[in-house]
């Protein structure tokens, strides 16, 4: 988890927005699937809010001037 996050830190401002967008994007086709009865998705989906969540927590960060 450690170097999930630190590989995070280290991407600029603009890879990290882009990247949630991605997640956006991915998380809404796996609900899709999951409602559809496909039930080998909840784990990518608990991964992938994971990952939206610590991104986000990096944004604000820096955009609070608190990470740089």
């Amino acid at each position: 988890m450690k170097a999930k996050l630190e590989k995070a830190r280290e991407q600029a401002t603009e890879e990290l927005a882009k990247r949630e967008v991605e997640l956006k994007e991915s998380l809404f086709r796996l609900n899709f699937r999951k409602a559809l009865g496909d039930t080998d998705t909840v784990k990518r989906i608990r991964a992938e809010k994971k990952e939206l969540a610590r991104i986000k927590t990096l944004l604000r960060a820096r955009e609070l001037g608190i990470e740089k």
